[in-house]
């Protein structure tokens, strides 16, 4: 218990101004829980330096248990943080606590006081301490240096104002207690729950054990005389931590078992990741860190926020759009690094120099990875395609440098579910899918369920049909377009197979141009839609009576404007769909239709085979169904 002597000293805190609590309390506000983790990392500090102090000879004496301690006493009101480190004498108490000591004090004040943001006011100007009068009316420091007697221990006393008093008193251990008298606004600090939640949240992982009360435990107490465990109620410390996690330890010591434990410690309710990067960088920044590669899911949105950010091992955010390239933010992990400023009043993360490097960085760890497991092991990366690609294609659609590595070993998988490198997949089709000007056309589904009619088409011309069904696809194929050379995509349903590769060869059509006109003629009325448009076409006589297809360029658009494209693209998603209905002059029903004796026989006939059509992609609901049920019952009755 410490005990007050006659040395005192009163005096006024050298901030300059006494605008600086309110501006404090202002900044700090939509965080106010953050004062726990301050004045944790605080102890903690003061515990590695009394641990260095002594790994070079300056510190002589017994290190004993080292840890901090935190209590409530709710009686009371107030929250104790305590710990064992070098402590404070009563000068450098005046020197760290009193002068809080930036030039220009009023300056910032005035420039940052109407404003809710403020780069790095903590840690630039050492007011961690002062986050304490976010929640407390008084704050008391009792510290003994570790260079002191028992009987030179000091004590100082503020309540918010910029005055303070200073006096001596005694502490039997070394270390500091720094006691906070909590406001009536901030009682809900002084619940057990809440003030684990936050250490839980915030100290989870620093490096010097943290205490918080007790807690009871089941263990082991013998046998009984049927030789069954007995077990007995113990109550043990609480501690809130694991000083030495995963991200911190060398790489060549773990495991891949050490890394799954570390994954459900992280996400206890997760499936188990493909695979993972750990990062250890020196120089020229600083990081450390375990990235994860999820199993990812279409509705990849709700996967966002997963990684933490720390700063020596203490939690900082997981909100980290600055340092983690958007594409890898659907990864899972930690990333830890003392070079990135923060924005402490809201923990958010300031672009900089630093940050874009670290950005760079880590796209570059995580190209090389994939390349890695591409080339070691390229059935394992196939396998392992489907869960990843949706990151390595938003990766290649968003970020150039990734693009160019990414190029490498991103894949193509087709209907028949083979995979190919992009320069596999252009030795594949180049003989059968190249165009009467040169180009490569790469044909592909985007549901291969309802396109099946139209990819047996394509295969009966011996084209090879890629499968892109991916909620990025449609951006994506938008990218390859841009960067493969003389390259065209397009969907397997945007045109009639024969049309899908121009190569300049004729089909003859058995039909007159009158016949043509009549045709035409019949199917505009059967139809009765502006938005269909049709036409009559020469095609094999094996292919469909009728195909109905939206133009290449017009469902691009609207697929762009379903997953966000923006800009003209929401624009065209809000246009009506207009249809092309191509109607193959050479299939035995148009010569049907054409025979017909009546224009009602005609129309039924040309609804029917339309309504095939339609069918055929899904298009066909309500009364359309039901009528064209009726009418093939009629037409085979």
């Amino acid at each position: 218990m410490a005990e007050t002597v006659d040395a005192r000293e009163k005096g006024t805190i050298s901030i300059h101004t006494e605008n600086i609590f309110p501006i404090i309390k202002k900044f700090l506000y939509s965080d106010h829980e953050i004062f726990l983790r301050e004045l944790v990392s605080n102890a903690v500090d003061a515990t590695q330096k009394l641990k260095k102090l002594s790994s070079i000879g300056e510190f002589n004496g017994e290190l004993g248990e080292l840890r901090v301690e935190v209590s409530f006493d709710k009686d009371k009101k107030t929250i104790t943080v305590s710990d064992r480190g070098i402590g404070m004498t009563g000068d450098e108490i005046k020197k760290y606590i009193n002068q809080i000591a930036f030039s220009g004090a009023t300056e910032f004040v005035e420039k940052f006081k109407d404003k809710g943001d403020a780069k790095d006011i903590i840690g630039k100007f050492g007011l961690g301490f002062y986050s304490a009068f976010m929640v407390a009316d008084k704050v008391e420091i009792i510290s003994r240096s570790y260079k002191a007697g028992e009987n030179e221990a000091a004590r100082w006393e503020c309540d918010g104002s910029t005055e303070f008093e200073l006096s001596t008193t005694t502490k039997k251990d070394r270390g500091t207690d720094i006691i906070l008298y909590i406001n009536s606004d901030s009682e809900e600090f002084l619940d057990e729950w809440r003030l684990n939640s936050i250490l839980e949240k915030y100290c989870k992982f620093l490096p010097v054990e943290i205490k918080f009360g007790t807690k009871n435990e089941n263990v082991e107490d013998g046998t009984d005389a049927e030789g069954k465990p007995q077990y007995k109620t113990v109550t043990t410390d609480r501690i809130i931590n694991n000083p030495a996690p995963l991200w911190a330890k060398s790489p060549s010591d773990l495991k891949d078992e050490d890394y799954l434990k570390f994954y459900k410690e992280l996400y206890p309710f997760s499936e188990e990741p493909l695979f993972w990067i750990h990062l250890n960088v020196d120089y020229p920044f600083s990081l450390t860190g375990v990235l994860y590669f999820p199993k990812v899911k279409n509705d990849f949105e709700l996967q966002r926020n997963k990684i933490q950010l720390y700063s020596r091992q203490v939690f900082i955010t997981d909100e980290v759009k600055d340092v983690v390239p958007d594409f890898l933010m659907l990864l899972h992990g930690v990333l830890d690094s003392p070079d990135i400023p923060l924005n402490v009043s809201r923990s958010y993360l300031q672009s900089d120099a630093n940050v874009k490097k670290i950005s760079q960085h880590i796209t570059k760890k995580v190209a090389d990875k994939l390349q890695e497991i591409f080339k070691k092991d390229r059935a394992d990366f196939e396998k392992k395609w489907d869960d990843i690609n949706i990151f390595v294609k938003y990766g290649m659609i968003s970020d150039e440098k990734f693009y160019e590595k990414a190029k490498d070993f991103a894949l193509f998988k087709n209907i028949d579910k083979q995979y190919f490198t992009f320069e596999e997949y252009k030795e594949k089709v180049k003989p059968n899918q190249t165009d009467k000007d040169g180009n490569l056309v790469y044909i592909y589904a985007s549901d291969a369920g309802k396109q099946d009619s139209f990819i047996e088409g394509a295969k009966n011309k011996a084209y090879d049909v890629l499968l892109l069904d991916g909620v990025l696809d449609s951006h994506f194929i938008n990218t390859l377009e841009q960067k493969l050379e003389k390259v065209q995509l397009k969907r397997v349903d945007s045109e009639t197979a024969d049309k899908l590769i121009d190569k300049d060869e004729k089909i003859e059509s058995v039909l007159s141009t009158e016949e043509v006109e009549q045709v035409k003629t019949v199917f505009e009325k059967a139809i009765n839609n502006k938005n269909f448009t049709v036409s009559v076409e020469p095609m094999s006589p094996g292919d469909l009576p009728v195909v109905v297809t939206m133009s290449e360029f017009m469902r691009r658009m609207k697929d762009m404007a379903k997953t966000g494209g923006g800009g003209g693209y929401a624009f065209m998603g809000a246009m009506p769909d207009n249809y092309n209905v191509a109607v193959n002059g050479n299939h035995p029903i148009t010569q049907k239709i054409l025979k017909a004796e009546s224009d009602d026989a005609k129309s039924k006939l040309a609804k029917q085979a339309y309504d095939l059509a339609l069918l055929s992609q899904n298009m066909l609901t309500g009364a359309d169904l039901t009528n064209f049920i009726k009418r093939s019952v009629d037409l085979v009755s």
